[in-house]
């Protein structure tokens, strides 16, 4: 299996320095890359690739050697290697017929990332082995750099990525051949209903909270954004603001992403096959609000409900739950999600009006009355292990 482990850097002031010059160059390079596609193809309708770009690479640096030329030839392609995927993802878009999203300039506080696609070309995961206590990893112009390991990388190293989060860095390793951790069979199968009032409610009838991280820290950041749009642009207490606020939004999706891990673990560890449902959470989550011709209704209404399914962190739950499920060994099933809540889970009678409340569910057909979110998942469930034994007799 491949696997990412992420881990804080302790950069010293130096460091940190050049880690930030790093990626500023980086940028430029992407902004570079950018803009020579852009006119090449205005003016001579010359479509230039991934391919010809990396081939003025060298180029590029000799002109620059004491800028772009003391970075890591590799991580420079893999720069260009994102621009091009980012062209590739606009192409697909213009086929598929949606909003096409033209790839941009990157400003400051948006680009955040540099990758080294290869252990040992311009980096070197565990650089100093010999050293008892700590571990480093070396990157070429910026030099050893030592980093928190809370946890051991599993694996074998395949990419080191470079990210900055505020204030602080962190490493990123992807790793091939990580062993899996397979658990002992529990022979218990379930449904589960992903909602707003609980993140997840399984057909056992277990609810598990959503703990609305971003309502609870709605205040802070609502006062922080005020504090910065008093900020005049450019000023250090500006930057100052925007830390704030950065480090405000971090906290929110460090403790999503903690509550979807506790989750999504819970459930691995009590059920073999889980079921659940194949959920489009972007197209749920887009606006109402419409066009001037054709304006949208309830758009405040459903305004509140998109933000709230977002806080729910509904993606970042079912992508650790599928990582988890793989790891342990666990079968995980994804259904069409259509009339799960609507159905009875005894009669199997499909109403709208079978959903009386929220919360409350009673069909009209036969009175069976149960928490709306629980027959659904019952539902999902039965749904699930029908699409399996399908697939077993083919």
């Amino acid at each position: 299996m491949r696997r990412s482990f992420k881990f804080l850097l302790r950069p010293t002031r130096k460091q940190a320095a050049a880690l930030a010059t790093c990626l500023e160059d980086h940028r430029q390079l992407y902004n570079a890359a950018l803009d020579h596609r852009r006119t090449a193809y205005r003016k001579a309708g010359v479509t230039v690739r991934y391919g010809d770009q990396s081939g003025e690479l060298k180029d590029f640096r000799a002109d620059d050697p004491a800028g772009q030329g003391r970075w890591s030839f590799s991580s420079q392609q893999a720069t260009l290697r994102r621009l091009d995927k980012a062209f590739a993802a606009f192409f697909k878009r213009v086929r598929e017929g949606r909003a096409p999203g033209f790839p941009r300039f990157k400003g400051r506080g948006w680009f955040d990332t540099v990758e080294w696609p290869k252990d040992g070309d311009g980096c070197r995961w565990d650089s100093q082995p010999e050293h008892p206590t700590a571990t480093f990893v070396r990157l070429q112009g910026i030099g050893h750099v030592r980093v928190h390991r809370h946890r051991p990388a599993r694996g074998r190293v395949k990419t080191i990525s470079v990210k900055r989060e505020g204030n602080h860095w962190f490493v990123i390793l992807s790793c091939d051949d990580v062993p899996a951790r397979t658990l002992p069979a529990t022979g218990a199968a379930v449904g589960i209903d992903m909602g707003v009032a609980s993140l997840v409610t399984t057909s056992d009838g277990d609810p598990l909270a959503n703990p609305r991280h971003l309502k609870a820290s709605a205040g802070r950041l609502a006062s922080a954004q005020r504090d910065l749009a008093r900020k005049k642009r450019g000023s250090k207490r500006r930057h100052k603001a925007v830390v704030r606020v950065a480090a405000l939004h971090a906290r929110v999706r460090r403790q999503r992403l903690d509550g979807a891990h506790k989750a999504a673990l819970a459930l691995v560890r009590a059920y073999d096959v889980i079921v659940h449902e194949d959920l489009r959470i972007a197209n749920m989550t887009r606006s109402a609000s419409g066009t001037i011709e054709a304006p949208g209704r309830n758009v405040a209404a459903k305004s509140g409900l998109n933000r709230s399914i977002l806080d729910a962190g509904w993606g970042v739950f079912l992508r650790v739950l599928a990582h988890k499920a793989e790891s342990a060994g666990r079968e995980l099933i994804a259904v069409n999600p259509a009339n799960t809540s609507r159905a009875c889970a005894r009669c199997a009678h499909v109403a709208k009006e079978n959903r009386v409340t929220q919360a409350m569910f009673c069909c009209m057909a036969c009175g069976h009355s149960a928490h709306a979110d629980v027959n659904a998942a019952i539902n999902i469930l039965r749904a699930g292990l029908a699409l399996r034994d399908a697939a077993e007799a083919a």
